[in-house]
């Protein structure tokens, strides 16, 4: 009995580290194209990057996604599931997902690979309410303006002046671009 009981961790260990099912890249909770020329045979991979509050950054390509090639244009379309709650975030964060050329093929960005990003960023909330001024960790670069959200995740459009549904809540976005 003393083996079994000492066994049944491991077990439940093991499952939840299974393999996650490839879907279409529009079935995931982010999706959109990439574009641009990325050489021969890129490895594309995507990572959530951005900063969490309180000041942490973060760096995350391990999240369910799919990239596949658009035949016969320098075109990929890409899928992402966005976490439920972003990792290092205790209360709210902004980011954006990038496509990298995972040059050294350790599946994580890596600091001078070539990528692409747009300008929508994700804001996550932990709760909803107003949102201070947020800057990068370690600068004066304002990100975002203070501003409302929701609680989850939300959209906001760089290109948009921020209020009037700029940030808005998201549970699925399409439509997400990215180009080098």
């Amino acid at each position: 009995m003393r083996r079994l009981s000492l066994l049944l961790p491991a077990a439940l260990l093991l499952a939840a580290c299974g393999a996650r099912d490839v879907k279409p890249p529009d079935a995931y909770d982010l999706s959109g194209t990439i574009h641009g020329d990325w050489g021969t045979s890129p490895r594309l991979r995507l990572a959530l990057v951005g900063a969490g509050f309180p000041g942490s950054v973060t760096n995350d390509g391990n999240q369910a996604q799919n990239v596949v090639k658009v035949e016969g244009q320098a075109a990929w379309r890409f899928g992402l599931d966005l976490p439920r709650r972003p990792a290092l975030a205790t209360v709210a964060g902004v980011y954006q997902v990038i496509a990298y050329h995972d040059a050294d093929n350790s599946g994580d960005y890596t600091l001078g690979e070539p990528f692409a990003r747009n300008r929508q960023w994700l804001i996550y909330s932990e709760f909803g309410g107003e949102l201070p001024a947020v800057k990068f960790p370690g600068s004066d670069e304002v990100l975002i303006g203070a501003t409302t959200v929701a609680r989850g995740w939300n959209l906001y459009d760089r290109a948009r002046p921020l209020g009037a549904g700029n940030p808005r809540p998201v549970t699925t976005v399409t439509g997400y671009d990215l180009s080098r």
